[in-house]
């Protein structure tokens, strides 16, 4: 791969230019915060990248350098997204405690116990240091296993980012702190931990979902208007939002007019972009739609 000019005076613009010559796939986040600075699905206008329909931020991730030069041209501040499925990344985010809770251990120390019980140092790769404390430890993905995204699986304070999700990079700022990395390369996933990511969990009670059905207008329509009542909804109303829209198309799921998988993708993407972090609403919007198929799955009509 080419490496690029490095980017002059405009140290997010350098920061894209840095990931993208570690093959790294990238796009833009808004200044100063972690949702994507890109049109969501409501808002295509089918035009550009998105001409043969709505093409989402992780189709939209480059390392194209005329794409990033555009990006941030004209000084732009927008923070930098790495793409991390498209980049061939497993990313382990090691969160720390919120809320004041001193007392519980952090993702780190979780990790390091991990790691231990496995009898296996604490991998040496790329790390980067998050503006609230956190790690972000990246590995190079195994050939052959397409991994997605966990939260809590390998523990507390313990996610992981592989297709279908993004990382902030190093440089970027949000809050007014900086994310700093070591600049070492990235290490091999080793196969302890591919293999803890790819073990099934214990069986547990589950909704049954109706297979999905030809989606009416309504439908689609109501699939728009929850969406965007969850993007516009206040600070300190998000989750509730979010909770009432995943409740409300619950029932056409249930009615066989949605599609779950479309309508959980649907209410991520809106609640990231209203500002809430994807493990919330990944459990918000589950718990939900669980709740709302297991009450109208008996009402359905033929």
């Amino acid at each position: 791969m080419t490496d690029y000019v490095e980017g002059m005076g405009n140290p997010f613009y350098s920061s894209a230019l840095a990931a993208a010559n570690r093959g790294w796939m990238v796009f833009p986040l808004r200044p100063g915060a972690k949702q994507p600075a890109l049109h969501g699905e409501q808002h295509c206008p089918r035009t550009g990248d998105c001409s043969g329909g709505h093409a989402k931020w992780e189709q939209r991730a480059t390392d194209n350098p005329l794409q990033l030069e555009r990006a941030w041209e004209h000084g732009a501040t927008y923070n930098v997204g790495i793409a991390t499925g498209p980049s061939g990344l497993v990313v382990v985010d090691l969160d720390v405690p919120k809320n004041g809770k001193s007392d519980m251990p952090d993702g780190m120390a979780t990790f390091q116990a991990l790691c231990e019980r496995a009898g296996q140092p604490v991998p040496a790769t790329y790390t980067v240091r998050t503006a609230s404390g956190g790690l972000h430890l990246y590995f190079t993905a195994p050939a052959g296993v397409r991994l997605g995204n966990t939260a809590g699986k390998l523990g507390p304070l313990i996610d992981t980012r592989a297709w279908g999700g993004y990382v902030v990079a190093e440089g970027s700022v949000v809050s007014g702190g900086v994310y700093q990395g070591n600049h070492s390369p990235a290490a091999p996933l080793p196969q302890w931990l591919a293999q803890a990511l790819t073990s099934s969990p214990k069986p547990q009670r589950s909704v049954p979902v109706p297979q999905p059905g030809r989606g009416s207008a309504y439908a689609e329509a109501a699939l728009r208007n929850e969406t965007a009542n969850v993007e516009r909804a206040p600070e300190g109303s998000r989750n509730a939002a979010l909770v009432r829209a995943a409740r409300a198309l619950g029932r056409l799921i249930a009615s066989g007019d949605l599609d779950r998988v479309r309508v959980e993708e649907a209410l991520n993407w809106a609640g990231i972009a209203a500002g809430l972090r994807e493990r919330e609403c990944t459990s918000a919007i589950t718990s939900a739609l669980n709740w709302s198929i297991a009450h109208n799955t008996g009402r359905r009509t033929a």
